[in-house]
């Protein structure tokens, strides 16, 4: 009997979570431990948009399984940053969904205009004809979009990581080797090459090529703290097809503040395509949970669409119904919806700021109080029911019981 690919992938990832359930946190990072090497080399390498810059491309898989990428007990928690790095064009005044047709030079059902849908009208990036974001305005790149590290004051970063990724299959082919490098700039600064530092994944499925890549920058955060970072030259292509164009970029930095709670840290991140009906498992073990379980959890994703339900998120303590997480940005079936977003009243900025990211999703979401506390691990349920989406890394930071 042969044996789908899908199984094949589906238990291999359940292996890979039951060995990461039984990882327990190590030491957290103080202010003399080392930090891992960052892949950085300086900005003269880069000449001209495309131009390699003389490292080996990262290897590359079809699907990497989720396992822990970071993780600590201390005093502090995990921020983020984020953006896309393709939009719609903003001259197009109206598309034809999926299916549709014009009859007698009648559109039917028309999707609402570009500059609407950056406002935040629900569409799909296949309805557009998809363009790059370039807020430099450097003619040696030809993507580039900024977001803010918001630290709090007095916070030390003790490790950050760059995720990016996106579909190179649209009205034109990108190549793959240029999956694994990226340019990133921190406040005030100049470019720098930034190679990933484990492999890639990479996978063609239901009309899209597929990758995720992620390089270790501790170091640059560190030095650098708050403000706005600038990523360009994420490999995603452009144009309109029936899959859509879509790609963007997430920073995570987990810092310790001894003022702030002691929480449980950790970051996971892995590869691969979800599904109609399909789910990823994450295991967060471990714990010592307090009476009442406070938290955040943070999600990036791949090719979402606003409006399409039956994608969620939810968390479980292994007892009883799992809790499906959602705010008003992110509605509890509608997970995958297309947004950057996080709690509270002021969100750290983004430029461009658009409210609906066309396929990019790097959310985070508060835990809750329906969250049954005082166990000892946690478990990230993600499901989707549409024709394909990926899901990339994820992050928690968990209030530790005294």
């Amino acid at each position: 009997m042969r044996t789908s690919p899908t199984l094949l992938l589906r238990r291999a990832f359940v292996g890979c979570c039951a060995l990461a359930a039984f990882w327990t946190p190590g030491a957290p990072a103080s202010a003399g431990a080392p930090v891992p090497g960052e892949a950085l080399v300086p900005a003269e390498a880069v000449v001209s948009a495309g131009t390699p810059d003389g490292g080996a491309p990262a290897p590359q898989a079809e699907a990497l399984p989720f396992t822990p990428r970071y993780r600590a007990l201390q005093h502090g928690g995990i921020v983020r940053a984020a953006n896309s790095s393709i939009s719609c064009r903003s001259s197009t005044r109206s598309a034809l969904p999926h299916g549709s047709s014009r009859t007698a030079g009648v559109t039917r059902a028309a999707t609402p205009s570009c500059l609407a849908v950056r406002r935040g009208a629900p569409a799909a990036n296949g309805d557009f004809d998809m363009l790059y974001i370039d807020v430099g305005h450097d003619p040696n790149t030809y993507n580039s979009s900024r977001a803010e590290v918001r630290l709090p004051k007095g916070a030390r970063v003790t490790y950050a990581r760059l995720y990016w990724g996106g579909n190179l299959r649209v009205g034109e082919q990108k190549p793959p080797k240029d999956d694994g490098r990226v340019l990133i700039a921190e406040p005030g600064g100049a470019y720098k090459v930034l190679r990933a530092d484990r492999a890639a994944g990479h996978r063609a499925a239901r009309g899209a090529d597929a990758f995720q890549a992620s390089a270790d920058v501790t170091r640059l955060v560190r030095a650098s703290g708050s403000g706005l970072y600038t990523v360009a030259q994420v490999n995603v292509a452009k144009g309109r097809s029936a899959a859509g164009a879509w790609g963007g970029w997430t920073l995570m930095a987990a810092y310790e503040k001894r003022s702030e709670p002691l929480r449980q840290l950790a970051i996971w991140d892995g590869f691969g395509t979800l599904g109609p009906g399909e789910e990823r498992v994450i295991p967060f073990g471990g714990l010592r949970l307090p009476g009442r379980v406070r938290g955040r959890v943070g999600l990036v994703a791949y090719d979402g669409d606003r409006g399409r339900t039956g994608d969620s998120l939810s968390v479980s303590t292994g007892h009883g119904t799992p809790t499906a997480l959602g705010d008003s940005a992110n509605p509890r079936d509608d997970v995958l919806n297309s947004t950057i977003s996080e709690p509270g009243p002021r969100a750290a900025g983004r430029v461009p700021a658009y409210a609906n990211t066309l396929g990019y999703d790097s959310d985070v979401l508060e835990l809750g109080t329906g969250i049954r506390g005082g166990g000892d691990q946690l478990a990230f349920r993600i499901v989707s029911q549409r024709d394909a989406a990926w899901v990339g890394a994820l992050f928690a930071a968990v209030d530790a019981k005294q």
